[in-house]
């Protein structure tokens, strides 16, 4: 069954169904929200959408809002009040792979801009060609985390199935990125 399958035969106010509805392959210009689907992503592995929908609150507040520039000076200190935070994924090398990659999105908006702007600098690329790039500049990244990263974001087809009435609603949002 496909997410859109899933998702439809819930209640409009299930996890799956808003973020399915109005989050899930819609295009991100907001830094701190593609950080944040990268800090998710990166959470689920290993694990269900559902476990990381259920927690994105508390993922929230213990990331001090995705605040990417906050995260970038975690301390030790900060790590160890993380794996004490039983509301998100107590998994030390994911933890370490946000501060990390909070330091690289900073790094990439001194060089392009934005972290929106290093997107579409790269976009369209093959999926194995945004996984060589997402693997040569970020940690704990592989093809899946890649891969729904970019099509939680707009920048991958294959989010919603082409008869899923969200589909026609990103197509029309987005028609640059759906040729590609």
């Amino acid at each position: 069954m496909s997410y859109c399958d899933f998702c439809i035969l819930r209640e409009e106010n299930d996890h799956h169904r808003r973020y399915h509805d109005h989050h899930y392959g819609f295009p991100v210009q907001s830094d701190v929200e593609l950080f944040k689907r990268l800090v998710l992503e990166i959470n689920q592995a290993g694990l269900s959408w559902d476990t990381i929908l259920k927690k994105e609150n508390t993922f929230e507040k213990a990331y001090d809002g995705f605040d990417f520039e906050k995260i970038a000076g975690y301390k030790e200190k900060d790590i160890d009040r993380l794996m004490s935070d039983s509301g998100i994924i107590r998994h030390r090398a994911k933890i370490v792979a946000t501060i990390f990659n909070a330091s690289k999105i900073i790094e990439i908006r001194n060089l392009s801009g934005t972290f929106g702007d290093w997107l579409d600098l790269h976009h369209p690329k093959s999926p194995e060609e945004w996984n060589k790039l997402f693997k040569k500049t970020f940690k704990f990244v592989g093809p899946e985390i890649v891969k729904e990263f970019l099509m939680s974001t707009g920048y991958l087809k294959g989010a919603h199935k082409e008869d899923c009435l969200i589909f026609k609603r990103i197509e029309a949002l987005s028609p640059k990125w759906m040729e590609k």
